[in-house]
């Protein structure tokens, strides 16, 4: 019995074997099979800063993928990738509107590529430039404001420079990033003396705008002192979501995880009020969200009003409260993934928020958060802090 079993399984090895033999492996590639045909009916349409490319596929299974190389700048050369199930290469990184050849290839699995086809783009003008029409700079209390139009949401870094010494010299003094359609940037804690400034525009390709140059007087401000006194007006929501999250940890001057958060059970619109023990003229304010994994969602404040009082009602109504302007939250680098920018420039920078116009001077603050980024009724805020004019 034992003899028999033996030379049945002996007889399975055999034909396994040369099963085997006979058929190619799965991940086999033949160094010796032909080059693809090249890809046809190209079609381009012209971008800002680059072009799409749409082709017929070659009747070819041995076809892996179809590339295309492109020089964007003297001696850069740039390349880019579809694979079989996408007719469309998309290029990217032109600084002019010039004709320019990009050669495409068709490549087999056996890495052999095809002649390349010669296809003619004539790139519109690329979004760094046209961003760069409607950059402006201009005074801000306690420094300067950038301001950015980037209709084509492109991926742009902001570059502000500083003829500190006035020896025609420009050091820079901060880079910004954003690919928002609209974006305003603030550079404080300069004196109220006047200063060469200069400032331009970078895409990702390294390719810079023209730079735009002024002379600024950064208006006075101070920085309020704290700690602030919280009110706990009748109407107010200040009860914390646990004993350690109360509303002095919004001006105790550190900026960690001990934060202020109100309860899951409040509603939105919600607000506090308090005192900062002078008369103020507000001309900015600052809120660092909560850090971490938190940034940019659930209870961090999206939108918000400010309203400032000398004699606040003492039934929590608004009676004598002013508006002082409407506030967003503003994210870098757009609707998505939130990335390590992001929670620098709102949790660990902290977002600056300038009043549009010069109020009157105010003790108490009203703060009225009107939306949150995760949508819910909770709020949290990690820290908040004021300049302006101490009377």
């Amino acid at each position: 019995m034992k003899k028999i079993f033996s030379m049945l399984a002996a007889g399975s090895l055999l034909l396994l074997w040369n099963s085997c033999a006979k058929e190619d492996r799965i991940d086999h590639v033949d160094s010796s099979s032909h080059v693809p045909d090249q890809v046809s009916e190209v079609k381009v349409v012209a971008t800002p800063g680059g072009a799409i490319l749409t082709f017929k596929f070659p009747k070819d299974p041995q076809l892996a993928y179809v590339k295309a190389t492109y020089e964007i700048q003297p001696g850069v050369i740039r390349e880019t990738k579809t694979s079989v199930y996408s007719d469309t290469l998309v290029l990217e990184g032109f600084a002019d509107t010039a004709s320019h050849i990009v050669k495409v290839f068709s490549v087999g699995k056996n890495e052999k590529a095809s002649a390349p086809l010669e296809v003619t783009v004539k790139p519109q003008r690329a979004p760094v430039f046209n961003a760069f029409d409607a950059l402006t700079i201009e005074e801000a209390f306690g420094g300067v404001k950038i301001r950015v139009t980037n209709a084509n949401e492109a991926n742009l870094a902001v570059v502000l420079m500083s003829d500190t010494a006035n020896e025609a010299y420009y050091t820079p003094l901060q880079t910004f990033y954003s690919k928002s359609p609209e974006g305003v940037f603030s550079f404080r804690g300069l004196p109220p003396v006047e200063k060469k400034f200069a400032v331009y525009l970078r895409d990702r390709w390294g390719n810079r705008s023209d730079t735009l140059l002024k002379t600024i007087t950064p208006l006075y401000e101070e920085a309020v002192p704290k700690p602030f006194v919280g009110l706990k007006l009748p109407t107010d929501e200040v009860t914390p979501v646990e004993p350690p999250y109360t509303m002095d940890r919004m001006w105790d001057g550190i900026i960690d995880g001990w934060i202020f958060a109100t309860r899951h059970s409040s509603s939105t619109p919600q607000w506090f009020a308090f005192d900062l023990k002078k008369k103020v003229v507000i001309s900015r304010m600052k809120l660092h969200q909560r850090g971490e994994n938190y940034t940019y969602t659930g209870g961090n404040v999206k939108q918000f009003e400010l309203w400032g009082s000398n004699n606040p009602d003492q039934d929590g109504g608004w009676v004598n409260w002013n508006y002082l302007g409407t506030f967003n939250s503003y994210k870098p680098s757009g609707p998505g993934t939130v990335t390590a920018e992001d929670k620098q420039y709102a949790a660990v920078d902290g977002e600056d928020f300038d009043l549009s116009f010069i109020p009157p001077a105010y003790r108490y603050v009203r703060f009225k958060t009107t939306a949150t980024w995760g949508g819910g009724p909770q709020i949290t805020i990690s820290e908040l802090s004021f300049w302006g004019q101490i009377q």
